[in-house]
């Protein structure tokens, strides 16, 4: 069984490989076409590790037109699941074992109109990652908590109440 930094680290070495130029399809739009002749196309993707949970975020541009069209959205889904396919494909080839992945919510997709001709497309998608025991799950609000507690204090030394510890001017 393999321990969580060798999980992780097996997740980086498989997302590594696919970067741009490699000769590993991916199944992102950089790869269509002639690098030469065609115009580049700008899009890829990174992995995040959020306790035992892995984010794995999509970013790329689209022409208007083809954002306009019926079957965008599952296209960019598509990618997300090639993306998928290959990290599991690639994780099995760095470290010999499988890489189990389970989706956890819906998908994230977020189209930015740049110009009159292009978007910013950029969808995200969490998955469960198999064989993680040993890591906590992150608690939602924490910082925020911290944040209203610091703020809430800061408000209580407003005007004619309690002055801080190293304030050493006369008077009030």
């Amino acid at each position: 069984m393999a321990t969580v930094y060798e999980i992780i680290q097996g997740i980086n070495q498989a997302a590594a490989n696919a970067y741009d130029g490699s000769e590993v399809e991916v199944g992102l739009s950089r790869e269509e076409g002639d690098p030469i002749l065609d115009r580049r196309v700008i899009d890829g993707f990174k992995v995040r590790f959020i306790g035992p949970i892995l984010r794995i975020s999509y970013q790329g541009e689209a022409r208007l037109q083809d954002v306009k069209d019926n079957g965008f959205e599952n296209s960019i889904i598509d990618k997300l699941k090639g993306i998928v396919k290959f990290l599991k494909k690639e994780y099995k080839g760095v470290t010999g074992n499988t890489l189990a992945l389970t989706k956890v919510g819906d998908h994230d997709i977020l189209v930015q109109r740049l110009s009159n001709y292009r978007t910013d497309v950029q969808a995200q998608c969490d998955y469960k990652i198999g064989g993680l025991t040993d890591v906590d799950e992150v608690k939602e609000g924490s910082a925020d908590d911290r944040l209203k507690g610091a703020i809430k204090s800061w408000l209580e030394l407003g005007p004619g109440k309690k002055r801080p510890s190293n304030d050493t001017r006369k008077g009030s």
